[in-house]
């Protein structure tokens, strides 16, 4: 059974400004709450979840002294962001993103300019855990990784990829001799130019990358099109995608 303040309390960590004043966010659906529960980066407060989660996850919940409520389906959407809710959610401690180690220590690694679609975020954050990119910087302004939608999006990939949160110039000082590849519309083909290890900046979905950054893209790259297509560019997050994929293909398999 659960109160009506346990449900205010949730309903209101839905928003933004709720979630960054109590320093908790939530996770949702079997396979994130799983991972999370398995995992020792982040410290799960409570678990709230329908009789057959419980049933499987009562022993690691008891060993490591999560409070948990077993609640029904009626509940569970009271207190859900998601049109069907799968059996769980989780409230989670949620560390600073600020970080001193911003020193990219001669990895592949990718710098997201503003980037604003929670759901473009976390698809990009399970890309990189894809490729084996262990670092994403984020700039100041782009969307919140403990949004409920990025989080789902990341499918888990978050326990595996550090996220920080900086300003490119802070990132770029201590990486002045980096290659900095930008992807851009009139960059050079990603398919026949030498990939190295660097930082790969992503642009806004609508603006692409900002000026102030623009001017530090030592390698400006592009996907290049069909001779006859109608788009005019790629979704950022699909972008992404062919993009490290290409650096993968070439530091790993040439």
């Amino acid at each position: 059974m659960i109160s009506k303040n346990q449900v205010k309390h949730i309903q209101q960590l839905h928003s933004k400004k709720y979630r960054e004043e109590n320093a908790l966010f939530i996770i949702e659906g079997i396979k994130i709450v799983t991972e999370f529960l398995n995992s020792d980066q982040y410290k799960i407060t409570e678990i709230l979840a329908l009789p057959e989660f419980i049933s499987v996850n009562k022993n690691v919940m008891l060993e490591k002294n999560i409070l948990f409520t077993e609640i029904n389906d009626e509940e569970l959407k009271k207190i859900s962001a998601q049109q069907s809710p799968n059996q769980v959610l989780a409230i989670v401690q949620s560390p600073s993103l600020d970080s001193n180690r911003i020193n990219t220590q001669e990895e592949l690694c990718l710098f997201l300019d503003d980037i604003r679609d929670p759901g473009n975020l976390g698809t990009i954050i399970r890309i990189a855990d894809w490729f084996g990119v262990k670092q994403v910087f984020c700039s100041q302004h782009c969307t919140e990784l403990y949004n409920p939608k990025t989080l789902q999006a990341t499918m888990g990939a978050v326990l595996r990829v550090q996220v920080t949160y900086t300003t490119f110039d802070d990132l770029f000082a201590t990486n002045k001799n980096t290659p900095i590849y930008g992807a851009i519309l009139n960059g050079e083909n990603i398919y026949t130019k030498k990939l190295t290890k660097g930082i790969i900046v992503i642009g806004n979905e609508a603006k692409g990358i900002s000026d102030a950054v623009l001017r530090h893209i030592t390698t400006p790259i592009t996907i290049p099109s069909a001779t006859i297509n109608g788009s005019e560019s790629l979704n950022a997050a699909n972008a992404c995608a062919i993009i490290c994929s290409e650096f993968h293909r070439q530091l790993n398999y040439n």
